[in-house]
């Protein structure tokens, strides 16, 4: 054959592979739904980061489904509320999925973990059914690959300026009321070299703010290092450049080390807050919740936080509720808040979860009865954050500016958290902000939850 013959039959044969090639579709969009805390946000920011390594289009609550989609829902088992909304959602997308609306439906999570097999019973067209550990299988399920070099990758689904950071995982406490450990398993601290790593890479997107979460900061390091080893990861964190605030969220009061209140005072860019959930104060309620702790410590560890760190916010959450509270154990409680006027307060009515070691108690008080004592906890607490914000007037403070929106710049002080604490308000028409950055407001005025101010140089 000559030559010319043999290049028009290698020429013949390069197109009749081109034109009968098999067709090589894309890869379907994945759409990631979140429900529940900060754990659930940091854990699907951890499969997206995964999720894109391997290629795929991720996006984060899509409001536009398409027909192609795969719908991962991120679950939350912890109280009634949470695993209603959790089972709502999934009813939603899974009948979605039988109109031919969206492609596949995927469910992890804790309500996964927790449930499954009643879930795959009762829900029979979800595609996959996946627990808090289950991120490899998960992957897999989709075509993706669990790639080690990504560890510690996310793809935020928050504004890139704060990024929520866990330190740990599961625990070990033994509260009577809670299901965690049902569902996340025992206490399990990161290294702190990779979390200075992944600090420092936060750092270099963008992230300005950390905010520690875990389900006990105060019990990090004794699985690793035999010791509380809080304090030293947060100075180590606090070198990191580029981090301007370091917030602590999520303390537990008993054995509380005391040597991160130095820290805080040695770092200026460790906020002055702190997020210690103290549950009750009654010592009935206290011992048959299992807390470890009476009402004259929880009263003294409060006392010397303040003490010891001046100006700092504390903001605790309460339940209403639980078996056998009686209505002195909830006057008790009505009047510690009032007299120990916390920066920041939240309040859960009691749910009564199956395999914690409160099921085993009757679930005696009424509904109506839990939430009439939850508003007038919530109440008196509207109160005290009026008085509170009353004194800020006058006052210039360092503000974080999360967004714009109906008007306002709209930002924080590093007195508050994202979403559950007070937000100060700029009004965009005689100020202007860019969303990210700090900024000195003095406060103009003030209501229950929100402060007014301008943009002073």
């Amino acid at each position: 054959m000559t030559s010319d013959l043999l290049l028009l039959q290698k020429f013949y044969d390069m197109k009749t592979k081109e034109i009968y090639q098999p067709e090589i579709k894309s890869k379907p969009r994945i759409n990631v739904v979140t429900l529940g805390c900060s754990k659930n946000i940091y854990d699907s920011e951890i499969l997206m980061g995964q999720l894109k390594g391997n290629h795929f289009d991720v996006v984060h609550e899509a409001e536009k489904v398409g027909s192609n989609d795969i719908i991962v829902i991120n679950t939350c088992g912890f109280i009634d509320n949470a695993k209603q909304e959790s089972i709502d959602t999934i009813l939603q997308y899974s009948d979605l999925k039988d109109q031919g609306k969206v492609g596949k439906v995927i469910v992890t999570g804790c309500l996964s973990e927790r449930y499954k097999p009643e879930l795959e019973a009762e829900i029979t067209n979800v595609d996959g059914w996946f627990g808090t550990n289950d991120l490899q299988n998960l992957l897999t399920s989709v075509g993706a690959d669990y790639k080690y070099e990504l560890i510690g990758e996310r793809l935020l689904t928050t504004p890139s300026h704060f990024a929520y950071f866990k330190i740990a995982e599961g625990c070990n406490r033994p509260c009577s009321f809670c299901a965690i450990p049902l569902m996340r398993g025992k206490h399990l601290s990161s290294p702190i070299d990779q979390l200075v790593k992944d600090a420092q890479n936060l750092a270099k997107n963008g992230t300005k703010e950390i905010i520690l979460i875990a389900q006990d900061l105060t019990y990090y390091g004794l699985d690793l290092y035999g010791k509380r080893n809080l304090d030293e990861l947060l100075r180590r964190l606090s070198d990191v450049d580029g981090i301007e605030w370091i917030r602590l969220q999520y303390a537990y009061p008993s054995g509380f080390p005391m040597e991160i209140l130095d820290v805080m005072n040695e770092r200026a860019n460790i906020c002055k807050y702190m997020d210690m959930p103290l549950q009750h104060i009654s010592d009935n309620m206290l011992k048959s919740m299992r807390r470890g702790i009476t009402k004259q410590k929880t009263i003294d560890i409060v006392n010397q936080i303040r003490d010891k760190v001046p100006g700092i916010a504390m903001r605790t959450t309460l339940i209403t509720g639980y078996p056998g509270e009686t209505e002195q154990d909830f006057e008790e409680m009505q009047q510690w808040v009032e007299d120990t006027k916390f920066d920041r307060l939240g309040c859960f009515t009691y749910s009564h979860e199956e395999k914690t070691h409160a099921y085993s108690l009757v679930d005696d008080v009424p509904a109506e009865v839990k939430q009439e004592r939850a508003d007038a906890i919530m109440e008196i607490q509207q109160g005290i954050s009026f008085e509170k914000n009353q004194e800020k007037i006058g006052n210039t403070y360092k503000i974080l500016v999360d967004k714009n929106d109906g008007g306002y710049f709209v930002g924080r002080t590093e007195f508050d958290s994202p979403e559950v604490d007070n937000e100060v308000l700029i009004d965009a028409k005689i100020d202007y902000a860019t969303i990210g950055s700090f900024v000195n407001v003095k406060i103009d005025t003030a209501e229950d939850f929100d402060l007014y101010g301008h943009i002073v140089k």
